[in-house]
């Protein structure tokens, strides 16, 4: 299947010809023409890479992928500037860009780049689907049986989401699970009800991992969770 791009790019003509071109190429793509209407075409569908113009009217490209970041932390981000300044260039890396291009460019260094994004995204998907069993603690998850052992004897079979969710706190071990990627993965939607949903069943995998003191799942405040696992000294 194609992967599905956005392309939010307020010159019509220069939009057109990008697009014409990354179609020739085998992608999907989806053209807006300014950051408002690239907002509205983001919360109608699933993309797998956004390519935004930097300088747009209504909503700049910057402001654009702020929005798109409160509610998606993974998906890939391309900018496209007519601005060379080290500040600004820093700015879209410090909102999450995956890349940075600078106009005047060749559309054959746009494709190369577009592919080596989308490559190291389906890369890391494919990492993450390879790990089926983790140890966290005196516990060992089997996620394909969706089993939580502990200490090798007393065993909890969890349910569908329990499993996923806990799988990607084991992924993620010790760093930031965003609860956007949490739930764009395991409910589909970042909204307050899948928010409110996700609490309850961190707190149900909260109970399960309580018989180790080690293991902690801890709040980010307005980021997501943590999975930690101290060491002990003994």
């Amino acid at each position: 299947m194609s992967a599905k791009i956005l392309l939010v790019e307020d010159d019509q003509n220069f939009g057109d010809v990008l697009k014409s071109y990354l179609e020739m190429n085998d992608y999907d793509v989806q053209l807006a023409t300014d950051g408002e209407l690239g907002l509205i075409e983001f919360n109608k569908s699933d993309y797998d890479l956004c390519i935004l113009d930097v300088m747009m009217p209504k909503k700049d490209g910057f402001t654009l992928a702020r929005d798109i970041r409160e509610k998606d932390k993974i998906t890939p981000i391309i900018f496209l500037t007519a601005k060379t300044l080290k500040e600004d260039i820093l700015e879209g890396f410090k909102i999450g860009a995956d890349d940075y291009i600078s106009k005047p460019f060749n559309s054959e260094e746009l494709l190369y780049r577009v592919q080596a994004i989308l490559k190291r995204s389906i890369k890391q998907d494919a990492v993450e689907e390879d790990i089926k069993e983790f140890n966290i603690g005196k516990y060992h998850f089997n996620y394909p049986l969706r089993i939580l052992s502990y200490d090798g004897k007393e065993k909890e079979k969890l349910s569908p989401k329990e499993a996923h969710l806990l799988r990607l706190f084991c992924i993620h071990k010790n760093d930031v699970l965003s609860r956007s990627l949490a739930l764009t993965k395991i409910w589909g939607e970042d909204n307050y009800f899948t928010a409110r949903s996700m609490d309850v069943f961190v707190t149900k995998l909260r109970k399960y991992l309580s018989k180790d003191e080690t293991i902690e799942i801890v709040n980010i405040h307005g980021n997501g969770f943590r999975l930690l696992e101290t060491e002990t000294n003994s």
